[in-house]
């Protein structure tokens, strides 16, 4: 796409000063201005949006959480010593040596 210079330029403008009027121009350049600053507003609300700004610091510790009250131990008695349950022999499944026989 060749560049606009300024012979281009003010010959576009003198074109739509011959079609639009002295009176005119002005309101047309307002309105431009306008859609042109409404377009920058709105395509800079849209690259805010999409840029999403990501927070990596370490979060702080969290406190524990609070725990139901517990109620004291007595301490007045010791504590008597728990002896090791004792072994207890359970039933096995039966095992034959036999191989299974279909009988028909």
């Amino acid at each position: 796409m060749p560049n606009i210079g300024a012979p281009e330029l003010i010959i576009i403008l003198v074109i739509a000063l011959l079609i639009l009027g002295p009176g005119k121009l002005p309101e047309v350049g307002a309105s431009i201005g306008k859609s042109i600053r409404e377009f920058r507003k709105a395509s800079s609300d849209l690259s805010d949006s999409v840029n999403v700004s990501v927070d990596t610091s370490p979060l702080p510790p969290t406190p524990p959480a609070a725990a139901a009250p517990v109620a004291p131990l007595a301490v007045d008695a010791p504590a008597a010593p728990v002896a090791p349950a004792a072994p207890t022999a359970q039933a096995a499944p039966a095992t034959s040596s036999e191989p299974a026989s279909n009988s028909n």
